[in-house]
């Protein structure tokens, strides 16, 4: 029970209490305790094959519970397209919808990737206490990243 990934988590879990981060805190003590009590052989399969959808759809429901509220309508929906910073906001979101995509390709195509993108986005919650909604995008930029990199590299003059 206490072998190489539980003293991991333990080690993240201190990592999130020195960080003050409540959501790193949660996410590694729900995991611990699912490891604790046995659990962790089902649920940690159906969490990495079907986590990132979920928490995708649970942040969908967050983005879409103004609109579900009445907060946001169609007469806030026809002064934002009037403003510029609102067609700033809808390219940035098509273009994050798109480099996740390809996130999800790299991070099903070379699963090994997954490593450096969750030792990223820890330190990267911890440390400058950022959001860890990052692993998808990462793996996005990652891609493309990689993409272009390989471009440089069997360009002109190479081989």
């Amino acid at each position: 029970m206490f072998n190489q990934a539980f003293l991991f988590l333990v080690l993240l879990l201190g990592i999130a209490f020195f960080a003050k981060n409540q959501s790193l805190i949660i996410a590694v003590a729900v995991l611990i305790v699912l490891k604790l009590i046995g659990a962790d052989e089902k649920v940690f399969t159906a969490l990495q094959t079907k986590g990132i959808n979920w928490g995708v759809t649970i942040i969908t429901i967050a983005v879409l519970a103004p609109i579900a509220s009445g907060y946001i309508g169609f007469k806030e929906l026809g002064s934002a397209v009037k403003s510029p910073y609102a067609w700033i906001a809808l390219g940035a979101g098509m273009a994050v919808a798109i480099i996740a995509k390809y996130g999800i390709t790299l991070l099903s195509a070379d699963p090994h990737i997954t490593t450096a993108l969750v030792i990223g986005t820890i330190f990267a919650v911890a440390v400058f206490k950022g959001v860890a909604v990052g692993p998808l995008i990462g793996a996005g930029i990652a891609y493309m990243a990689m993409r272009i990199f390989e471009l440089f590299r069997s360009g002109p003059g190479a081989g």
